[in-house]
C-alpha cells in the first residue's frame, strides 16, 4: 500500500469532520449580530479561523495523548489515528500541536483588542480544556465530564461570544441558540463514545457511555438532537415571532430523525462511523438553516 503524503496524513489527523462543530456556532452567532445591523467583518473571519485553529490544536492533542494513554489501538473503530498507526512521530504531533494553538493567538490577538480581556480567558481557558480533554491526571474525556464542556465551549460561549465581538454587547438569543449548536457538538461526542464503549471500557476510558451504558448513550443522543433541532428553534420562534424559524426546525428535524432511528435501532461498532458523519452534516445543516432564516 501506497504510503499517504505528509499533508494528507496532517489533515487526516485534523479530522475535518468535526471542524463543523468549531464553524456553526461562529455562523450563528454572525447572522444574529447582522439581523441587528451590527457587524464587524473582521471580528468574525478572527472568530472563524481562531474557533478552527483550536479545533485543530484538539484533536492533534487527542491523538497524541491518547496514544500515551494506550486509548487507541489497532483494534480501533473510528477514524485512524495517525500516531498511533506509527504515521507521525509522538513528538512531532506534540510539537505540531503548539504550534497550532500558537497559531490560533494570532487571530485571539484582534479578538481581545476588540472585545476586552474576558476573551483572554475564554481563548486561554478553550485551549487549556482542549488539552485537558485527554492529558493530565485528570483527563475530562476519561472522566465523563467533556460533554458538559463541548455544550458550553461549542455551544453558548462560541455563539455568545461571536455575537458580542459583533455588536459589543450580550444577547440573550444568542446564548439560547448557542444551547442549540453545542447540543448538536455534545451529540457529535455522544455518538462517538457509543461507537468506542467497548474499547474505552477495556481502556479505562470512562465516558457516559462507559459510566451508564449504551442505553443511556443512545437516549442523550436523541436528547442532544431532537432538543436542538426542534425545541429551541420554536421556542424562539414563539418569543421572538421569528416566523421562519419553523422551517428550519422542520427540515432539520427530519434529517435528525433518520439519525435517532438509526442509534435506537441498536446501532454500534463501526456502522456508528456513518452516523458520526452524518451527525456532523446535521450540525452544518442546522446551523446554515437557522442562520438564514434568523435573517429573513
Amino acid at each position: 500500500m501506497e504510503k499517504p503524503s505528509s499533508l494528507k496524513i496532517w489533515v487526516e489527523a485534523a479530522r475535518p469532520k468535526t471542524l463543523p462543530a468549531g464553524v456553526a456556532p461562529v455562523l450563528i452567532g454572525t447572522s444574529i449580530a447582522v439581523s441587528e445591523g451590527k457587524w464587524d467583518i473582521l471580528s468574525g473571519l478572527c472568530a472563524l479561523i481562531g474557533a478552527v485553529f483550536i479545533q485543530v490544536g484538539a484533536n492533534y492533542a487527542n491523538d497524541y495523548f491518547d496514544y500515551l494513554k494506550g486509548a487507541d489501538s489497532a483494534e480501533r473503530l473510528g477514524p485512524r489515528r495517525v500516531t498511533q498507526a506509527g504515521l507521525v512521530k509522538p513528538e512531532s504531533m506534540r510539537f505540531a500541536t503548539l504550534w497550532v494553538f500558537l497559531f490560533a493567538c494570532v487571530p485571539g490577538s484582534y479578538i481581545v483588542m476588540r472585545g476586552g480581556l474576558p476573551f483572554v480567558v475564554i481563548g486561554l481557558s478553550a485551549i487549556f480544556f482542549a488539552v485537558v480533554y485527554t492529558a493530565g491526571p485528570f483527563p475530562l474525556g476519561y472522566i465523563g465530564i467533556a460533554d458538559l464542556f463541548v455544550l458550553v465551549y461549542f455551544g453558548p460561549v462560541a455563539v455568545a461570544g461571536t455575537y458580542y465581538l459583533h455588536t459589543l454587547r450580550f444577547s440573550s438569543d444568542a446564548v439560547l441558540a448557542g444551547i442549540a449548536s453545542g447540543l448538536l457538538s455534545t451529540a457529535l461526542l455522544t455518538v462517538n463514545n457509543l461507537r468506542d464503549i467497548e474499547q474505552d471500557r477495556a481502556a479505562g476510558k470512562k465516558t457516559l457511555a462507559v459510566r451508564f451504558g449504551a442505553s443511556f448513550a443512545r437516549l442523550e443522543y436523541m436528547t442532544c438532537v431532537l432538543t436542538a433541532t426542534a425545541l429551541i428553534p420554536m421556542y424562539l420562534f414563539l418569543m421572538k415571532n421569528r416566523f421562519y424559524l419553523p422551517v428550519a426546525a422542520l427540515v432539520s428535524t427530519a434529517y435528525a430523525l433518520r439519525l435517532v432511528r438509526a442509534v435506537l435501532g441498536g446501532m454500534s461498532g463501526s456502522e456508528l462511523n456513518q452516523v458520526l458523519a452524518a451527525t456532523g452534516k446535521l450540525l452544518i445543516l442546522f446551523s446554515i438553516l437557522f442562520s438564514v432564516c434568523w435573517l429573513l
